[in-house]
């Protein structure tokens, strides 16, 4: 009995905590209450704290009886011990930590941590859908945002009808050869065929919500080898002609140098020795002969 009187005593001296939720989950502006309860406790007047830990820095949330930060315009204390933060936001994510200082009790400071989940709505995706793809090629889609908490998973849909990621579900539809997933986004046609020509969306969805992007037309159209040979040898054939033809404009002279084929004027060379003199009587030059020994 001595020993049972003093395990109760000790233990009715010992300052301890409780909470209702060490893991409240809220969406991103709403209002939370972190709850922080004493459980038993001889002081009258405990110290209480609130510290948040994040990316293993800490800080304070109430200290010396006062909201700290942001928080003063945004939080209070609720029935002494628990916090509640108005208008959360995704920086609110963390681990808050309530400490009680008891000095009037055996065990003076006790402690608990709550675990706060802002959840995000995603933002609308962006997708990436190729315009016009030939049949047989491979085509990629492609749908991703990064705001949402937690992270999105994608579904897309072509024509409203959703795609199923499974490749072995009914749902699938017949012909296509793709993959999709969900985590990443991406959808993969590894050879696109008519059939897959449509309207195409994707939609991201976390636990807060799902935004949608824009439809966007895929055109999956027939490759022309025929035509495509067909206007290669036409180009060949005109290459051909223009080169025939330029060869023969030269064979013919069209190209020949215009100061060869007419008359030009050039001053006669001065042979040595000869010096030319002009006189007012001649209207043209006479020489002057002198003899170089």
């Amino acid at each position: 009995y001595y020993l049972l009187f003093v395990f109760l005593g000790c233990r009715l001296l010992a300052v301890e905590l409780t909470s209702s939720n060490t893991k409240p989950v809220v969406q991103e502006f709403q209002s939370v209450e972190l709850s922080c309860i004493i459980k038993s406790t001889v002081t009258p007047d405990p110290r209480i704290e609130w510290k948040k830990i994040r990316d293993g820095e800490t800080s304070y949330v109430f200290f010396d009886n006062k909201m700290q930060g942001d928080f003063a315009t945004r939080a209070e204390i609720l029935s002494r011990t628990s916090l509640v933060i108005k208008n959360t936001t995704r920086m609110d994510t963390a681990t808050y930590r309530c400490e009680v200082a008891a000095p009037s009790d055996t065990k003076t400071i006790d402690e608990i941590n709550i675990q706060l989940t802002v959840q995000v709505k995603p933002m609308i995706p962006r997708c990436t859908v190729p315009k016009a793809v030939p049949v047989g090629k491979t085509a990629s889609l492609h749908c991703h945002e990064n705001e949402g908490y937690p992270k999105s998973t994608y579904s897309w849909y072509r024509n409203s009808e959703p795609l199923s990621p499974d490749t072995k579900s009914n749902a699938k539809p017949q012909n296509s050869s793709y993959t999709l997933n969900p985590a990443t986004g991406t959808l993969v046609f590894h050879a696109v065929h008519k059939g897959d020509t449509g309207r195409y969306s994707c939609i991201a969805t976390n636990d807060a919500g799902f935004a949608k992007c824009e439809e966007q037309e895929m055109e999956v159209y027939d490759l022309n080898i025929g035509g495509i040979i067909g206007g290669v040898l036409v180009v060949l054939a005109v290459l051909v002609l223009i080169t025939l033809g330029i060869c023969c404009a030269y064979r013919r002279g069209y190209f020949a140098n215009s100061k060869e084929s007419g008359e030009s004027y050039k001053t006669p060379a001065k042979p040595d020795g000869v010096n030319y003199i002009r006189t007012d009587d001649e209207g043209d030059f006479r020489h002057k002969s002198s003899f170089v020994i």
